[in-house]
């Protein structure tokens, strides 16, 4: 039976899609928060099912937590027996009962004996390892193992050695149903058995079990309503790890909606890491959220030990605090219930309930585990200060007191084991959170998910209607409007326009433009690359004829004629050099500058009220001229600094004295050419030693804080003379506006019209999709959950009336009328909005 909603919920998933989509549509407000949370429990509060999933390691006692749940004994539940099977249990009528099994394929019936002999240390089956001669020996190996411990329930070793025996027998007997790669799916008719007990008998026998991956019951039980679905998984610990990556697959499906941890904490203490990442898991599934029932199972085990019980109680105070938690002993609680109606006569449930497991090894009667604990439990002293005071025999065997106890005690006593095993109030709190908790919680989620969603959608759709409903209707009104905000858009125009040069001006001087700081290293590289070029095409040559062609009377020129000579020739190269790309500089920063002011909305804006940029392009232009005659004369000023010998040139201990001299010695050795022609290299290296720092100072500083300067206190003040400019423009505007206005204030006119009606349409929409949500609400009782409608002065937008009652009307005061005379202006409508915000 799936889940069904009350008729007003019928068109519920519409509805919120049309709220949805009404969010989407506006991308200030899609950006501001993602959908998909709203739409996950939309499509968990309307899924026709309502998946509980039990999760936790094997042995954890889940199946049977199921079985004492359901009050039937559907799951085979053995300690120690970790397969991989699935069993989802559905609702059917009374008449409609059946189980469809599909099997393991035979890949996955290797996967598991690998597994368990891997834990045994057994050696693993050669080829297919499915041959009758291995199989039978494994089957050996592993009884042999169960006896050496003692039994089956002795040790893990053995409950892992019953495990592999199982699954051994399992294959044998429905190797027909067991496929190499596919797994058979059957019907209990498939598999001749006539009923739901049968089919639950043959599917809980251990070796059927052992082989069997996934089990559907559909069974009657009012807890199965209403779409509810148990899910029972493998161990998140189990042997094969696909069989516990399943479990944790499940737990991040979406399908799943409550999920039901089983914990082993009452028996070891504490969480082990498989349940602490599954509880992370849980916890990061949002389709899940607080729909989560921790049981500590297992809770006997803490009633022997009072170390293992304060940890235990420890464990909870610390990471539970807050959470559903519930303390069972399943075991106790199943059995106890199941055999209430049994008695004497077949030795209360011994000839019945327990006859397939009594004797499953050899001719002697086995103990069923029950019974040990049963046994266990009248002997421990935890019955004291009760009415019951059973005595265990230690002459007797642990079955013998088991009937003797039942004969002298009946079922009162079963009731008071039933009542302390924490059965009953589980059964209770899944009850009672199914039957009245669960449909109210889900449309809770789905409303407090979506009600942002409809705050800010509202107070969106409010200020645009506020904005839209002040502006003029008539073109007369509209001409008259814009034309009073002409100061206000030039004085903007203006500071936007300073503003921006202002930045710009700011990037450049603080390195972050990056285009000025590629053209600036261009300038540097160009120097640096001019002052090589000149060093390596120096010729003494030039210089000397030019130092004896100033001199005619004179044959010969001192060496220091030619250094002078080469300090000029030097200089004057770089100054060209210099002046040249500091004019590339101004020109492209000027171009990029002229292009950003044009691309931007304050000079759009002012070719629409002027009809032109106010001389502003024709104004930087002018202003580029005088940065370019500042640089120009501020490069030729540096340059011209270079001939200048270096502070230090002459300085005693450095190496360009010594060179100097070296260079001296070697030009004094004739009077002619020859000699200052020999000493060529070392005059280049002394201009190298003098003009290098020069070069780099300039190109690193000097030059750099001239250029930023020059642009400072040439560009700032003319954009501040232009930004005051632009605000002295109004009779201008006005004039030009004026021969505009009437065409574009009958575009705007009907371009908020049809805004209006669109925004009428969309709030007729949302107003539509709300009521009915707030309509379903309240079919489930959850009056105090409403949507907030959208009232407008305008009785055209209205919502069509609606039948809410009285008391939620009183409790959502979002919802309150409008009066009908409000008239439709923007002062009636700030007053009603400030009222309904003033109540909201």
């Amino acid at each position: 039976m799936t889940m069904q909603l009350p008729p007003q919920c019928e068109n519920l998933r519409e509805q919120v899609e049309a709220i949805l989509n009404l969010w989407q549509q506006d991308p200030t407000l899609s950006s501001k928060q993602d959908t998909k949370r709203v739409q996950a429990s939309l499509s968990k509060a309307i899924s026709p099912t309502f998946e509980i999933v039990f999760a936790g390691a094997f042995s954890a006692g889940k199946s049977m937590l199921i079985n004492a749940l359901l009050e039937r004994e559907l799951l085979y539940s053995a300690e120690g027996h970790a397969t991989g099977t699935e069993c989802y249990i559905s609702y059917a009528e009374p008449d409609a009962e059946r189980v469809v099994l599909t099997f393991l394929s035979e890949q996955q019936v290797q996967e598991q004996m690998a597994a368990f002999c891997g834990r045994l240390g057994l050696a693993l089956p050669s080829g297919n390892g499915l041959e009758e001669a291995t199989l039978s020996r494994l089957k050996e190996q592993a009884e042999a193992i169960v006896q050496r411990e003692g039994g089956k329930s002795k040790s893990e070793r053995a409950k892992q050695a019953d495990a592999l025996r199982l699954l051994i027998e399992g294959f044998q007997q429905n190797r027909v149903r067991i496929y190499p790669t596919e797994n058979g799916v059957f019907s209990m008719e498939q598999l001749n058995l006539g009923n739901l007990k049968e089919a639950a008998s043959f599917a809980r026998r251990g070796a059927n079990s052992a082989v069997l991956r996934k089990i559907e019951y559909y069974c009657h039980h009012p807890l199965l309503k209403d779409g509810n679905v148990i899910v029972d998984t493998p161990g998140i610990d189990a042997p094969v790890r696909a069989d516990a990556e399943r479990t944790y697959q499940k737990i991040a499906h979406p399908d799943t909606s409550a999920v039901v941890c089983v914990l082993k904490c009452a028996s070891t203490g504490e969480l082990t890491k498989e349940e602490t990442e599954l509880i992370e898991l849980i916890q990061s599934n949002s389709s899940i959220r607080d729909r989560v029932f921790y049981v500590f199972n297992r809770i006997d085990e803490t009633w022997y030990n009072p170390q293992l019980r304060q940890r235990l109680e420890t464990t909870i105070d610390q990471q539970f605090r807050g959470a559903r938690i519930f303390k069972t002993s399943a075991l106790l609680g199943f059995y106890c219930s199941q055999i209430k109606g049994t008695g004497r006569g077949n030795r209360f449930g011994l000839d019945t309930i327990f006859s397939e497991s009594i004797r499953e090894l050899g001719s002697k009667e086995q103990t069923p585990q029950f019974v040990m604990e049963f046994v266990k439990y009248c002997s421990s002293g935890r019955l004291i200060g009760t009415p019951f005071r059973p005595l265990v025999h230690g002459y007797e065997t642990p079955i013998d007191n088991y009937v003797r106890i039942l004969s002298e005690w009946g079922m009162p006593l079963v009731d008071y084991m039933i009542e302390d095993s924490g059965i009953e109030e589980f059964r209770s709190g899944i009850t009672r959170y199914l039957t009245e908790e669960k449909r109210p919680q889900l449309f809770l989620d789905l409303a407090n998910d979506l009600r942002p969603l409809c705050v800010e959608l509202r107070k969106s759709y409010l200020d645009l209607y506020r904005e839209l409903d002040s502006q003029p209707r008539e073109v007369s009104g509209m001409i008259e409007y814009e034309l009073t905000l002409i100061n206000q858009q030039l004085n903007k125009i203006g500071k936007d326009f300073y503003d921006h040069i202002e930045t710009m001006v700011n990037e450049i001087i603080n390195g972050m433009d990056k285009d000025f700081e590629s053209d600036f290293r261009k300038l540097q590289a160009k120097m640096v690359r001019r002052l090589d070029e000149l060093l390596d095409t120096f010729s003494v040559d030039g210089t000397y004829s030019q130092a004896v062609r100033i001199h005619q009377r004179n044959s010969t020129a001192p060496f220091l004629a030619v250094l002078v000579e080469a300090f000029y020739y030097l200089s004057n190269h770089l100054e060209d050099i210099l002046v040249e790309s500091a004019i590339t500089v101004v020109e492209n920063s000027f171009r990029r500058l002229i292009d950003r002011v044009r691309s931007s909305d304050y000079y759009k804006q002012l070719l629409r009220l002027l009809g032109s940029d106010g001389e502003i392009e024709k104004k930087l232009l002018e202003v580029k001229d005088k940065v370019c005659t500042s640089l120009v004369s501020g490069a030729r000023k540096e340059c011209d600094r270079y001939l200048r010998e270096s502070p230090r040139f002459y300085d005693e201990g450095t190496f360009s004295i010594y060179q100097f001299r070296e260079v001296l010695k070697q030009t004094a050795q004739s009077y002619d050419i020859s000699a200052i022609r020999d000493a060529e290299p070392g005059i280049r290296q002394l201009l190298k030693l003098d003009f290098e720092p020069k070069v780099g100072q300039t190109i690193r500083s000097n030059f750099r804080q001239e250029t930023n300067n020059t642009l400072k206190t040439q560009l700032l003040p003319v954009a501040r003379q232009i930004a005051d400019e632009i605000l002295q423009k109004y009779p201008e505007a006005k004039q030009f506006m004026e021969a505009t206005l009437r065409k574009e204030a009958e575009e705007k006119i009907a371009l908020n019209q049809q805004r209006l009606q669109e925004l009428e349409a969309n709030i007729d929409k949302y107003n539509r999709a709300a009521s009915g949500i707030n309509l379903c609400m309240q079919a489930l009782g959850l009056n105090r959950e409403m949507l907030p409608l959208i009232l407008l002065p305008d009785s055209s937008a209205t919502v069509e009336s609606t039948e809410i009652s009285e008391s939620s009307s009183e409790r959502n005061t979002d919802q309150v009328s409008a009066p009908a005379s409000t008239a439709s202006s923007a002062e009636s409508f700030a007053e009603l909005d400030g009222i309904l915000d003033d109540l909201t």
